[in-house]
């Protein structure tokens, strides 16, 4: 958990502007969930590994009796912080539904907790931007968040970003054609998810190692090692197929092929822009998705910078009906890591360097007068050396100044760029 300066936190809002500005303009509504939520709602099996990261609250008034009979910590725990904003979202759609339209699109913005080890790039406070389309059962739903998203990385200036696609469907599919039994999926794909650290061989030797079935492994390696060509093949059906075992689902790669058409055809983009690809070993870690998963990858960098999918179940395990749903997350903290806004053209900044003399009352009715007129207006005492002063304001996003004695007057008042007196 992290303080942020004051020209840190503002870089934040620059970015956090950017993003909210293009997802309402995509038609997307803001929302707002507390921090904490029940407890056994947290752990119901919705969250994945991340139940494990959760922050309980304990339970007002304990006794020595009660912490007695307590057979593991989560018995003295009602609340616990929210370790994503996705099963705050099902919790909210379930309380409000009557109040919300058909098809609902959010977007919410704020803090998550997770019990991590704290390390580069995680965090045990950070946050998470998400955009959900709740009540859209097609690939409408996943064509508008991941135009959107798009729409993101182009005002954030990341040329070269792209969207990894893959299904849960397919990837149950290939494990089925590869001979792994049922009960071994969700563990293999754990081991899958792994394929970027590891590698094909630590995937395979780990596989080998928990013993599943030894068969499926060996037919695992084979589609691993197989020849593949090097001819590009865009985003469709061709380059689906060609990158699964055989007899896919055809659902499921029929429901790729409308979303990456759709997004294609939203940003007037030749199908070789490659704003898609198709990962077949793209995994997630969820176990709530149920259709279409996504990551966002940019080159620069080694790990992704957000994701999300269907979790078409999720939201019936709160209101007893199936509900559609699919999201995307961005990362934030680390879009923040890449990402450099410029303050902007907005209301211009000034700082008055006044002299020590100038009467308190007439000094701020001149600051109101400014401030009247759409300015950003800060007092600074006027130091011996200004060089240093005009600088560091010139860092703060402060484009103008001018110095104040007794005399001063707003018409009288003579501003100077202070971008150029700060690189003079």
């Amino acid at each position: 958990m992290r303080d942020f300066l004051h020209a840190e936190k503002a870089q934040r809002e620059r970015i956090l502007a950017v993003i909210r500005a293009v997802y309402r303009a995509h038609g997307f509504d803001e929302i707002e969930t507390p921090v904490a939520e029940d407890s056994e709602r947290l752990h119901a099996g919705l969250g994945g590994d991340n139940e494990k990261l959760a922050f309980g609250i304990l339970k007002r008034g304990l006794t020595r009796d009660d912490l007695q009979a307590a057979q593991e910590p989560l018995d003295l725990a009602d609340l616990g912080l929210r370790f994503d904003l996705t099963v705050p979202l099902a919790r909210f759609y379930a309380s409000h539904r009557a109040e919300l339209p058909t098809v609902f699109r959010s977007i919410q913005i704020a803090p998550v907790w997770r019990a991590e080890r704290p390390q580069k790039g995680r965090y045990r406070q950070f946050v998470q931007c998400d955009i959900d389309v709740l009540g859209e059962p097609g690939p409408r739903a996943e064509a508008e968040l991941l135009v959107a998203t798009l729409a993101v990385v182009d005002a954030l200036g990341l040329d070269g970003g792209f969207i990894r696609v893959n299904d849960r469907r397919l990837l149950t599919g290939m494990l089925a054609t590869l001979g792994f039994a049922p009960d071994e999926y969700d563990g293999t794909l754990i081991t899958i998810d792994k394929l970027d650290k590891i590698g094909h061989d630590g995937v395979l030797a780990e596989l080998r190692e928990r013993g599943v079935t030894p068969t499926a492994v060996d037919a695992l390696e084979a589609f691993f090692r197989r020849p593949q060509t090097m001819e590009f093949l865009p985003f469709g059906e061709a380059a689906i197929r060609n990158a699964l075992p055989e007899n896919p689902d055809a659902d499921a790669i029929a429901g790729l092929v409308a979303i990456g058409d759709a997004v294609a055809a939203a940003r007037g983009a030749d199908p070789s822009a490659a704003l898609l690809q198709f990962d077949p070993f793209l995994v997630r870690g969820m176990g709530y998705y149920t259709g279409p998963i996504f990551e966002l990858a940019h080159p620069s960098v080694p790990y992704s910078l957000g994701g999300g999918g269907r979790y078409d179940g999720m939201i019936g395990r709160f209101l007893g009906t199936d509900v559609p749903a699919t999201g995307f997350s961005l990362g934030f903290e680390r879009l923040v890591d890449l990402v450099e806004l410029p303050a902007g053209e907005g209301a211009e900044a000034i700082a008055l360097l006044h002299d020590a003399d100038v009467d308190l009352a007439e000094l701020l009715t001149l600051k109101a007068e400014l401030i009247a007129t759409g300015s950003r207006v800060r007092l600074v005492a006027r130091p011996k050396n200004v060089k240093p002063t005009l600088d560091a304001l010139a860092g703060e996003g402060f484009t103008s100044f001018a110095f104040v004695d007794r005399s001063t007057t707003l018409a009288s008042l003579s501003l100077r760029s202070l971008t150029e007196s700060a690189s003079s």
